[in-house]
């Protein structure tokens, strides 16, 4: 054992912790520094923003400290990191892996009869449809719009519930490779796939977990092992390792928040057209302010969204006596349905305190089988209320996942109005379900229960 110290490596991990510090302020610079196109500069935002420094320097840690050759499941996304203007209704996991290796993923789930088509059974289920994706990058890490660009990140890979093979016990086994083994018909995700005339080699495995009946579902049981795992143990902490630790905690914090201000500003649009919005053939941006886009199929190219999610969205912005009205109708019933609102940050409102989002099992439908959600301030005493939690600005986002997209002209159809609570009341349709303040609270308590088991740290 050596014990003698030493004065070179010291000054190294010094500096490379210096340098951390150095690139955490440069991330603080995004919340308030107008070039670096933050949200409007709000009480609120300007608090919120300091949360969300702290979620991708909680995020970034992380990453820095997972070794691939012995990955660990873990939250990319909770309520201690919210970003990216992250679904309510999800668990977001993930691991980091090694492209050229082979791994198994092995894991349980509950009653999993709803992924086959079959009624929910009454007791304890599975999550109401999962996705597994390998990409070959993580949306942002650049820090730069270019990551954008067509074939710069791909999925090498995905297997969601539609096809995932499970036991009669509701076990399963994943494996993951470069090639499928010689003789297995198994599930399996590839690690390496060639796009736009590029190898590419998985490195980011994302595990969507998403949720319907909050009351009944609950998360999968999962591990992922290296293939010869058991063989090479994980190598004792050097100093340069330790520097390098300390450079991606403050490299990936600093470009994640960056990165993320200019997607919400340039291609989306969210405060206004500007050079660089996604076309939409009209005046409006992509994001228009108090109306909805109609359904997109962006993806990993895009931004990192979930694969077989039909996305809309937009930017509402209300006064105290106003409500935004949103209606759907959907030709084509999806795996799953939701609409969920977030703060100019990408994080997603309070959803365990707040009824600040509701899916296809909790909004309700009436006879014209018209989907309705209203966003107000305050309890409009209608069931489908989304409660803004007093924010006045921020994104409204609908999400609908196809196993198999169905023809476009059997895509969810969306219009978004904003009334006056007045007028919200000759809007609705006669049998709209009311609600009460006692039924709201004992929702509240469900959503509560549910959040705590949804994400547990124990």
């Amino acid at each position: 054992m050596n014990t003698n110290e030493s004065p070179v490596e010291a000054q190294r991990l010094k500096a490379a912790f210096d340098e951390m510090i150095e690139r955490l302020c440069a991330a603080r610079d995004a919340i308030d520094t107008p070039e670096l196109m933050p949200p409007p500069a709000t009480a609120r935002n300007l608090a919120e923003g300091y949360r969300y420094l702290l979620g991708f320097l909680h995020g970034s840690i992380e990453r820095a400290l997972e070794d691939p050759h012995h990955p660990r499941f873990r939250r990319a996304i909770q309520p201690l990191n919210k970003s990216t203007i992250d679904n309510a209704d999800a668990v977001y996991l993930r691991a980091a892996i090694d492209g050229s290796r082979s791994y198994r993923i092995r894991g349980r789930a509950g009653d999993t009869a709803h992924w086959r088509g079959g009624a929910p059974v009454s007791g304890r289920r599975a999550p109401q449809y999962v996705i597994f994706e390998l990409a070959s990058g993580y949306a942002g890490d650049s820090g730069r719009l270019a990551e954008l660009r067509p074939g710069t990140r791909i999925n090498t890979g995905t297997l969601d519930s539609s096809e995932l093979v499970v036991a009669d016990d509701g076990s399963f086994e994943i494996r993951l490779a470069p090639e499928r083994p010689e003789g297995y018909d198994g599930n399996f995700i590839a690690t390496m796939r060639e796009s736009h005339g590029v190898m590419h080699q998985g490195q980011h495995l994302t595990c969507r977990q998403l949720f319907h009946d909050w009351e009944h579902e609950d998360v999968l049981d999962l591990e992922i092992l290296m293939d010869g795992c058991e063989a090479e143990p994980e190598p004792p902490l050097d100093p340069a390792r330790a520097c390098t630790m300390l450079n991606t905690v403050g490299e990936l914090t600093v470009n994640q928040m960056r990165f993320w201000n200019a997607f919400y500003t340039v291609p989306l649009g969210t405060y206004g057209r500007v050079k660089g919005t996604i076309e939409t053939g009209t005046d409006a941006p992509f994001m228009p302010t108090n109306a909805m886009n109609q359904p997109n199929a962006l993806g990993i190219a895009t931004g990192g969204g979930q694969s077989t999610n039909l996305y809309a969205g937009g930017v509402y912005q209300l006064q105290a006596n106003e409500a935004l009205l949103i209606e759907a109708t959907v030709p084509v019933e999806p795996l799953f349905l939701g609409v969920h609102l977030s703060n100019l940050w990408g994080e997603s409102l309070d959803f365990e305190s707040y009824q600040s989002s509701l899916n296809r099992v909790q909004v309700h439908v009436g006879e014209d089988g018209v989907f309705r959600w209203i966003i107000a301030h305050d309890d409009p005493g209608y069931a489908n209320w989304l409660d803004t939690t007093g924010l006045d600005h921020g994104f409204v986002t609908f999400r609908a996942s196809y196993a198999t997209p169905p023809d476009q002209s059997l895509w969810p159809d969306l219009h978004a109005r904003k009334l006056t609570l007045d007028e919200l009341a000759q809007a609705m349709p006669a049998d709209a379900r009311r609600s009460s303040a006692e039924a709201h609270q004992r929702n509240i308590l469900m959503r509560h229960r549910h959040v705590q088991r949804r994400y547990r740290q124990y």
